[in-house]
């Protein structure tokens, strides 16, 4: 049996290319439309005769209900048919079809993919942190501006825009979320898992988001933002996510039709905590620290308002400026969480100065490409100290400060 032919582009569409609806109908003239259910087509109705003879007599029928039917047959009627009658239920099916509800199909979002990076720098024989916010869409990003939906406009509205939106300067400026209060003391103790296994790596994640989760909800919720836990992705080198192509083990938060996306990379750690244990521990919970700061950030507006800014900025440097306002809070986000949990996460010892080493050469004077888009070894100390000390996100508010204090 040859395949039936393929629906063309479009063919779902009224007068799209592989419409057939008009050609079969003209293509069988004399034959009454098929009925919208689905059901088989009716008989054709009868030519016209040229000549013309009486038609046989109709049978002689008693009772109500067979007057009802020698009404029916004789084209008049007395009165309205029966509920039941089978005669009038047919002619409806195939004359008088009910309408078929129309019901748009539901699109999706298009995926709109803003990155956020942690990267890891070998230093020496340690393990340096330096967090990296790509301000190009290049390799890591497949497809950044995807289709938007398609909406029927229906009849034209003269209504105006609901609600007054805020200006991006008010929103990373004067945003709730600095004066929603200090985080409580948190209950929180480090992850046993070791990145010995992919598993093991996602194991740790997962249990410390959920004690970020369990700390944020209430502030996020109280500034008057709805919470949203991220997405925790853990790749191999060379996976596409939705952080798009990871050609590189560094960490990085995506904005996403999930709500965000932290994407989290697992094997050059298992090489780190063989030769360094202690930074390698370090280096799990601030990368995840500062990816989760950039995930409150979208929680609460500030991301897209800072990129709205950054994108406006007059020069370079302005452009530059503002990265690195938006990086600083992160890791000052990050650092007020840790600061919270201090009493229960061993911040303390070996792993405590292992911490403190991560900052200070967390600048971007120390990373490989020397971009100046993070803030210096300076100015993250300074704004993870206060976040810790602190732990309060108004201290974390990057974005009143001087410029000197995000250089």
């Amino acid at each position: 049996m040859a395949d039936k032919p393929v629906p063309k582009p479009g063919h779902f569409l009224p007068g799209g290319e592989g419409d057939q609806g008009a050609e079969t109908n003209q293509s069988q003239p004399g034959r009454a439309p098929a009925p919208r259910d689905g059901g088989a087509a009716p008989l054709a109705a009868p030519k016209p005769r040229l000549g013309w003879e009486a038609p046989p007599a109709p049978p002689q029928l008693t009772g109500s209900r067979i007057e009802s039917k020698r009404a029916a047959l004789s084209g008049s009627r007395l009165g309205p048919p029966q509920p039941d009658d089978p005669e009038v239920a047919a002619y409806r099916a195939v004359f008088r079809p009910d309408p078929i509800p129309f019901v748009p199909k539901q699109r999706s979002k298009a995926l709109i993919a803003a990155i956020v990076v942690g990267a890891l720098v070998v230093v020496g024989g340690g393990v340096a942190f330096a967090a990296k916010v790509l301000t190009s869409y290049d390799d890591f990003v497949a497809n950044p501006m995807g289709t938007p939906s398609v909406r029927s406009s229906g009849d034209p509205t003269t209504a105006g825009p609901v609600g007054k939106p805020k200006p991006d300067t008010e929103v990373v400026r004067q945003n709730p979320f600095y004066t929603a209060g200090k985080m409580p003391v948190v209950t929180c103790q480090e992850p046993a898992f070791r990145p010995t296994s992919m598993e093991n790596v996602r194991s740790y994640y997962q249990a410390l988001i959920a004690c970020m989760d369990k700390a944020w909800k209430p502030i996020v919720s109280k500034a008057g933002f709805e919470f949203r836990s991220p997405r925790l992705i853990i790749f191999d080198t060379g996976d596409e996510t939705a952080c798009g192509v990871q050609n590189k083990d560094i960490a990085s938060y995506c904005q996403d039709e999930q709500g965000g996306s932290v994407t989290m990379p697992w094997q050059s750690l298992m090489d780190d905590y063989a030769k360094n244990k202690a930074a390698t521990r370090a280096d799990m919970a601030q990368s995840l620290g500062f990816v989760y700061g950039a995930h409150l950030q979208n929680l609460t507006g500030i991301f897209d308002a800072a990129e709205n800014l950054r994108d406006t900025a007059a020069t370079p440097a302005g452009q530059l400026e503002q990265d690195r306002r938006s990086a600083l809070q992160a890791n000052c986000f990050s650092a007020v969480f840790f600061g919270a949990a201090k009493a229960s996460f061993p911040l303390r010892g070996e792993l405590l100065r292992q911490w403190t080493w991560l900052i200070q050469h967390g600048g971007d004077e120390h990373s490989k490409d020397k971009a100046h888009d993070h803030g210096s070894a300076k100015s993250l100390t300074l704004w993870m100290n206060r976040g810790f000390a602190g732990t309060d996100p108004g201290t974390c508010n990057t974005f009143v400060a001087a410029s000197a204090k995000v250089s």
